[in-house]
């Protein structure tokens, strides 16, 4: 699950990591009265979407979307009239970054806070390392860039520190990190305890990722989060109600919004191949297959082991949500979930549609296969069923070309 800026800087200051003061706005009225909280001076007005990159995007008119409205989702305003001009050009238009893609998102909130005077820039991050199986804490002195990008032209300047389960960062290795900054004296002592801090709100929020992009030393000598990225392990979120009431939905796929009211597992992806799977690692392993095939997957769709027929029906029509979709798989492999249960499914979602106007190809291997082959045979519809697992991605590429 992600979050905005703002809501992560709220989490941040909750476990003593340093951030600038500001406060979110939902209006040009809500950001000017934050900005006279803060004092007036020199501010910074920054769209908030779930996507990186928002001061190099570009605002466009989401009535005209070829209509520029302003370059940059990130403005520092030096008085009210700069904070209502910039924000009338924010609020409510089309924010287009490189993690967005063509299609934007619209931005509905402001963050406005007080500007920091810069004397250098940083970047630190934690993420799990799922090889060494344990938490990861990065920095770099290339803050303000994209990590990829360091991590591809300069792998020398990101310095990892590799955190032991059950013992958490420590002390010492915050230090180490701190030095490798070129962090001194009383600096020093500042950025450390922040490192600790970040860690260990990562770790007490069951947080998949924390990321400060740049970290940054100001003038006056403060160790600063100036932007803030949290993501949070969706399993863990049973333990966090007060994490999942920051979910803002209108920033997610509206088709995965609409699969986790069924628990269906569903990411939606590029391609225009339609995957229904049971089991996460076929899933997977249907989605290489395709690609190998020469298709390209358009979901994940993982039903569950013990899906039901209404289950298969709402990941069938979700999956027939996507414009993309050229061409159906179902690949189902009939262990708790009985494979005639699965054919009932896509039989009635498909009736409920009042039919499907693109190719279905069907493989149904174990418990009640047969079964499943009879009703959908029976079934009057014109299904293509699959011998087995190669034959299904050779069927479904072959419909989609």
């Amino acid at each position: 699950m992600k979050i905005h800026e703002y809501q992560a800087k709220d989490i941040l200051r909750k476990y003593d990591v340093a951030v600038p003061e500001g406060g979110v706005a939902f209006s040009t009225e809500e950001a000017l009265q934050v900005y006279k909280q803060l004092g007036g001076g020199i501010c910074a007005v920054k769209s908030q979407i779930h996507a990186g990159g928002r001061g190099k995007g570009s605002l466009y008119d989401p009535g005209n979307p070829s209509r520029l409205i302003m370059q940059g989702g990130v403005k520092l305003a030096h008085n009210e009239q700069e904070v209502r001009e910039c924000v009338d050009n924010i609020l409510g238009n089309l924010l287009v970054t490189h993690q967005t893609g063509p299609a934007g998102k619209v931005v509905g909130r402001i963050l406005v806070e007080k500007a920091s005077k810069i004397a250098r820039e940083f970047y630190a991050g934690i993420v799990l390392d799922r090889q060494q199986a344990m938490d990861v804490f990065m920095v770099s002195t290339e803050g303000g860039m994209e990590i990829e990008k360091v991590a591809a032209e300069s792998p020398e300047k990101i310095i990892k520190a590799a955190v032991i389960p059950g013992t958490g960062l420590r002390p010492f290795q915050a230090s180490r990190l701190a030095f490798a900054l070129g962090f001194s004296g009383q600096q020093h002592k500042l950025a450390v305890k922040f490192l600790m801090a970040l860690y260990r709100a990562y770790q007490e929020t069951d947080a998949s990722l924390a990321e400060i992009n740049p970290l940054v030393l100001t003038q006056d000598g403060q160790v600063l989060a100036l932007d803030a990225k949290m993501n949070f392990d969706d399993n863990a979120l049973f333990r966090h109600p007060e994490i999942v009431e920051l979910r803002d939905l209108e920033e997610e796929e509206p088709a995965e919004v609409e699969a986790s009211r069924y628990d269906l597992n569903y990411i939606k992806l590029d391609g225009n191949v339609g995957c229904m799977v049971n089991g996460a690692g076929l899933a997977m392993a249907t989605m290489d297959i395709i690609k190998l095939a020469g298709g390209e997957p358009a979901n994940f769709l993982d039903v569950g082991g013990g899906a039901s027929a209404e289950t298969v029906m709402n990941g069938f029509r979700i999956i027939l949500q996507d414009p993309n979709v050229r061409a159906i798989l179902i690949n189902i492999f009939g262990g708790i979930v009985r494979c005639d249960r699965v054919a009932t499914g896509v039989i009635e979602a498909v009736q409920q549609l009042g039919g499907v106007q693109v190719p279905v190809i069907i493989r149904l291997a174990g418990t009640n296969a047969e079964l499943a082959a009879e009703i959908l045979e029976n079934s009057g519809l014109k299904f293509r069923v699959a011998r087995d697992f190669q034959d299904a991605a050779e069927k479904v590429t072959a419909a989609v070309r």
